[in-house]
């Protein structure tokens, strides 16, 4: 079986959309692509690097065709993201010429892909496919990056359908530009009691 994992730039209130640059990602109006820039240091890039080990990916198709515009012409700078197997949550298409891509059309086939044989599984971006495995429960993993800032409006990372469950700290990294990077990992179910008694 494999591990779904979530990997996400969030500002302080939640909002993932267009981390990257400011033509990323304009619906809704959002006008505040390439919000993490002026946080990236060496700390982060460390981290990231590690991150970006062979894998392969479970992406939405709005998403995707962001990164199928960009990453075929950078291949060299990230080898692992064009040769890792692309799963395309999409109703709308069924083909791309960018290699190693499959589309896959719903919650079943996502859990037929999870309890198969191969690569733990990175969901970059895909704020509706996120919303989506967290309401069916499928997500093992959240490696989240906190950035020290607020957007407002903008797509976000978590809406009111997510499953209530538990997670554990795994590992945590502040960079020196404020950016909190922790990973979590599935712990059960969410736990109550009374404060202080």
């Amino acid at each position: 079986m494999r591990k779904i994992i979530v990997i996400s730039m969030i500002s302080l209130d939640g909002v993932l959309q267009a981390p990257g640059g400011p033509e990323e990602d304009t619906e809704g109006g959002f006008k505040y692509g390439g919000w993490t820039a002026p946080y990236l240091d060496e700390v982060g890039a460390s981290v990231m690097q590690k991150e970006m080990a062979p894998s392969d990916y479970l992406l939405g198709r709005k998403t995707f065709e962001i990164w199928e515009k960009y990453w075929p012409q950078h291949a060299a700078e990230w080898p692992g993201i064009n040769d890792g197997t692309k799963y395309v949550l999409s109703n709308t298409r069924d083909s791309s010429e960018w290699k190693h891509t499959i589309f896959v059309k719903s919650v079943e086939d996502i859990v037929q892909l999870k309890n198969s044989e191969g690569h733990d599984i990175q969901v970059w971006g895909s704020s509706e496919l996120i919303h989506l495995l967290l309401e069916n429960d499928l997500v093992d993993e959240m490696w989240i990056k906190t950035f020290p800032v607020t957007l407002g409006k903008g797509k976000k990372l978590f809406d009111d359908g997510s499953l209530p469950s538990a997670f554990k700290l795994t590992s945590s990294t502040v960079t020196p530009s404020g950016v909190i990077m922790a990973n979590y990992a599935r712990a059960g179910e969410v736990k109550t009691g009374t404060v202080g008694a």
